[in-house]
C-alpha cells in the first residue's frame, strides 16, 4: 500500500511531467507569443508549430522552451518536384533587438546554436541562420534564457520557414540564397519548372541595381509589364501602366542592369523576393514554344 509520503511524492513527479509535456499553442497553430515572468524558471515548456512559416516571441525570457516544427503538410510535398531523399532546409531569421536568451536546433539529442545571447554574441543576429532536416524528420529548436542581473526589457524573437526547394548542408549554415551555385545560368528545364513552382513569375525591365551591404546581396528593382503569379503583394497597384518591386540575389552574382525585357521567377524568402530563373523574355519564349509543341511542357503560361 502506497504511505502518504510515497503518495506526495508521487504526485510532485506526475505534477512536473505535467509542466514538461503541456502542449502551447497559438491560434492559429503558426506563431507562439508567451512571457517567463508566468513560468517557472526550472521548467522547459514545450511548444508544437503546425506551420511552415510563422514567428516565436518570448518576452522577459525565463526558463526553457522547446519548439517542435511540426506542419500539417507531409516533408515531401512542401517542395514541387523534390524527391524523398531530398533536404528539407529550416530557416531562422531572429529579430534584431534579439536578446536574453540563445537558441539551439536539437537532433538526436545533441545541440547546435544558431542565435547566441546579445552579450555574448555582439554583432548584428538579424542574419538568417538555417540547418537540413531528413524528409519526416521533425526538427526542434531549444530556447535557452540566459541569466541577467538587470531587469531591464528582453525579447527574444524570430521568424521561421520551411522550405523543401532550397540547397542546405547538412548543419548550420547560412541564408541558402546565398549558397553555392545561385548564379548559375539556369538551363531551359529548369526555366520551365521555375515557371510553374515559383512564387512569383513577372515579366518586366530592370530599372536599376542597388547594392545592399548588410544583407550582402544586389537589390533589383523592377518595372513589371505583366504579374503572372505573385505570393504577396511583391509588385502592387500603383494606378499606373507598371507595377513597381524588388528582388534580391546575392551580390557576388555581378547582376547588373540590362535593357530589354526579362521574365523574373523565384521564391518569397522572409517576406522578400529573391530572383530564380531570370531569361530574357524572347528566348524564354523560344524554350516555351519548343516544349508545347513537342509536348514537354509541365505547366501552362497565359501569355499576351
Amino acid at each position: 500500500m502506497m504511505q502518504l509520503s510515497d503518495f506526495r511524492n508521487f504526485a510532485l513527479w506526475i505534477s512536473f511531467l505535467t509542466g514538461f509535456t503541456m502542449a502551447s499553442y497559438s491560434e492559429d497553430q503558426c506563431s507562439w507569443r508567451g512571457s517567463g515572468l508566468s513560468q517557472a524558471v526550472k521548467n522547459v515548456e514545450q511548444v508544437w508549430l503546425r506551420c511552415v512559416e510563422g514567428s516565436v516571441e518570448w518576452l522577459y525570457p525565463a526558463g526553457a522552451l522547446r519548439l517542435t516544427l511540426s506542419p500539417r503538410l507531409p516533408w515531401s510535398s512542401m517542395g514541387p518536384g523534390e524527391s524523398s531523399r531530398s533536404l528539407v532546409s529550416a530557416c531562422i531569421k531572429p529579430d534584431q533587438h534579439w536578446g536574453g536568451a540563445q537558441l539551439y536546433v536539437e537532433r538526436d539529442g545533441v545541440l547546435e546554436i544558431l542565435v547566441g545571447d546579445e552579450t555574448s554574441e555582439p554583432s548584428s543576429p538579424a542574419h538568417v541562420r538555417c540547418f537540413s532536416a531528413i524528409p519526416g524528420e521533425r526538427p526542434a529548436l531549444f530556447l535557452q534564457a540566459t541569466p541577467h542581473q538587470d531587469i531591464s526589457r528582453r525579447i527574444a524573437a524570430f521568424r521561421y520557414e520551411l522550405r523543401g526547394d532550397w540547397t542546405a548542408q547538412p548543419s548550420v549554415n547560412t541564408d541558402p540564397i546565398g549558397s553555392e551555385g545561385a548564379c548559375r545560368p539556369c538551363n531551359n528545364t529548369e526555366i520551365l519548372m521555375a515557371v510553374c513552382t515559383s512564387d512569383f513569375v513577372v515579366r518586366g525591365n530592370i530599372r536599376s541595381v542597388d547594392a545592399d551591404s548588410n544583407l550582402k546581396a544586389a537589390v533589383i528593382k523592377v518595372s513589371a509589364t505583366r504579374v503572372y503569379r505573385q505570393k504577396f503583394a511583391l509588385f502592387p497597384e500603383s494606378g499606373r501602366l507598371m507595377r513597381l518591386g524588388e528582388i534580391r540575389t546575392p551580390l557576388q552574382c555581378g547582376v547588373r542592369p540590362g535593357a530589354g525585357s526579362f521574365l523574373f521567377t523565384g521564391r518569397v524568402h522572409f517576406g522578400e523576393a529573391w530572383l530564380g530563373c531570370a531569361p530574357r523574355y524572347k528566348d524564354f519564349l523560344k524554350v516555351y514554344e519548343q516544349a508545347k509543341q513537342s509536348l514537354m511542357i509541365p505547366c501552362t503560361l497565359v501569355n499576351d
